[in-house]
């Protein structure tokens, strides 16, 4: 083994002690042994900073530290900045490692060079029956990265299984890495590995395994509501692929419609609004017109924003526009 491990893994660590061990075992029992762990305490009130120090004085790879600041985005800073190995990966403290998941990432990453995201499918588990939510985003996350077609729905939901990939060290430094305090940090890293045009690689393995549990940082922390996921779709729609040479359709007048419509609003971007709701067809939100689906037909270069969630409307919606051959992510974006 070198002195210098090829890989670092990063992992913030809050109140996590009672599935600490379990995660540790899993990182231990690695087939790839050239590693470190960088492992950040954020102000744990629990055990968890005494078993990660049980651990780092068992396995000298196990480094160990205090968050000097707050928060997971701070955690991951500092973790990052006592990382030394060439291939950058995270981890969550709560969640396991498949036996062969640093190994597959590290082998795939090397095989298609710099400028590649290495990813591998995830598995949700839980000691409750698992939301069909979660059932759903497992099923269509994997869809994807069995493809490598990730970016495609970027606009969706985060696409890049936070945390089961890995990058060159330069790549992550180009993508400007963890410094950037915008939340859901996750998210917002994999719009800027979108933005730089890292490519996602395809698997077809289940590599990680995310756990599910009521008090998961995820599921109650403010940073992870669904207003900011929005707000980051907007801001890098805005940035990267908004065309203001399009005469640009928002679709759905529900919550996340009229979100959206109000940016635009305060950007002074204008807009054509469509939905299928009788009660709001012909009618003025926020001095805006709501138009029928059927005024589509009269505006031409269009490029659209769909917030209708409907599954079964949704593949109705891209029949749509394969049949005018128009593109994802350029004429047409879904945001739920």
């Amino acid at each position: 083994m070198n002195s210098i491990p090829a890989i670092s893994i990063l992992m913030p660590v809050k109140n996590t002690a009672q599935f600490l061990i379990e995660c540790l075992e899993s990182i231990i029992n690695q087939t790839e042994i050239d590693f470190e762990l960088i492992a950040i305490d954020d102000h744990s009130t629990d055990y968890s900073y005494s078993v990660l120090k049980e651990y780092s004085v068992k396995d000298k790879r196990f480094k160990v530290f205090k968050n000097t600041g707050n928060g997971i985005i701070e955690a991951l800073r500092l973790a990052y900045s006592k990382s030394s190995g060439n291939y950058i990966t995270r981890m969550d403290s709560d969640d396991v490692m498949s036996l062969n998941k640093l190994h597959v990432l590290k082998s795939n990453l090397i095989a298609f060079g710099n400028g590649h995201i290495a990813l591998g499918k995830v598995k949700y588990f839980s000691e409750k029956p698992l939301g069909e939510g979660f059932v759903k985003y497992e099923e269509w996350l994997n869809s994807l990265i069995e493809e490598g077609t990730n970016f495609e729905d970027i606009y969706k939901e985060c696409v890049i299984p936070s945390p089961c990939w890995m990058v060159y060290r330069e790549d992550l430094e180009k993508c400007n890495a963890f410094y950037p305090n915008g939340y859901p940090e996750d998210y917002d890293l994999a719009f800027r590995f979108y933005m730089e045009g890292l490519k996602p690689i395809a698997s077809h393995r289940i590599l990680h395994h995310w756990r599910d549990y009521s008090t998961r940082t995820s599921r109650t922390h403010v940073h992870y509501a669904d207003h900011t996921f929005l707000a980051i779709k907007m801001k890098y729609f805005l940035k990267l692929d908004y065309d203001s040479t399009k005469n640009l359709v928002v679709w759905g007048a529900g919550d996340k419609g009229k979100t959206i419509a109000k940016n635009l609003i305060y950007h002074k971007i204008k807009f054509n609004w469509i939905c299928d709701n009788p009660k709001k067809i012909g009618k003025h939100v926020y001095d805006q017109l709501i138009l029928p689906f059927t005024a589509l037909e009269s505006i031409d270069n269009s490029q659209s924003i769909i917030t209708v969630a409907n599954s079964k409307a949704q593949k109705e919606i891209k029949l749509f526009f394969k049949e005018r051959k128009l593109l994802s992510n350029k004429d047409y974006l879904f945001f739920c």
